[in-house]
This record gives C-alpha cells, sequence and structure tokens, in this order.
C-alpha cells in the first residue's frame, strides 16, 4: 500500500504488559515519595489493560475527534467527516466502521 491511499485498516497496539512490569519494577524499589504515584501509574495500566480492543478504538475516535475540535453527535454524519478530516488517510468504510464502535462504547 503507497502512502498516499486510503487505508481500511486500524491496528490496535497493545504494550500494557511491558509497562505494567517495568512499573511494578519501578515500583519494588521505589522510595516511600514515589510509592503512590507508581502505585497510581500501575493502576491506570492495569486498566487500560483490561479494555477490549473496541473500547480502545472508541477512546481514540473520541480522542482524534476532540482534537480537530468536533463537539457534536458523535453518531452524525458530521462525525465521521470530523474523524476523517483529523486521520486523511481513512476510508469512509473505516471512519464508519470506527463511528459505530465508539457509538457501541460510551464513555
Amino acid at each position: 500500500m503507497g502512502l498516499s491511499k486510503k487505508s481500511d485498516l486500524v491496528l490496535t497496539v497493545r504494550d500494557t504488559d511491558v509497562v505494567a512490569a517495568a512499573l511494578r519494577q519501578a515500583l519494588a524499589q521505589a522510595s516511600a515519595q514515589e510509592r503512590p504515584g507508581l502505585e497510581r501509574a500501575v493502576a491506570l495500566v492495569e486498566a487500560t489493560a483490561a479494555e477490549t480492543e473496541s473500547g480502545l478504538r472508541a477512546s481514540w475516535v473520541r480522542a482524534r475527534l476532540a482534537a480537530v475540535g468536533f463537539t457534536g453527535d458523535i453518531a452524525s454524519v458530521a462525525a465521521v467527516k470530523a474523524l476523517r478530516q483529523a486521520e486523511p488517510r481513512l476510508s469512509l468504510v473505516a471512519a464508519v466502521q470506527l463511528q459505530r464502535e465508539a457509538v457501541a462504547h460510551p464513555q
């Protein structure tokens, strides 16, 4: 696929296990001052690890829409247009699929 072509593929990359392991190791060696922050970081990573792939994609869609200033109905045609504005390489098919996932996973 060339760099100028539209894409129907959206890949979810998850490295939470690597990040969680690094945070746990840091927590094991942490001072009393560092512990609260690292404990919070471990909890956040574990919560993200528990999220489904479609839930992560829905969060990504909301973040991309927010980045272009979209504040309307996520189920609207305008949301698809805004998503494609935020990510010009997304095909219409991919944008609609992502929109449906975002609608199916309310915040």
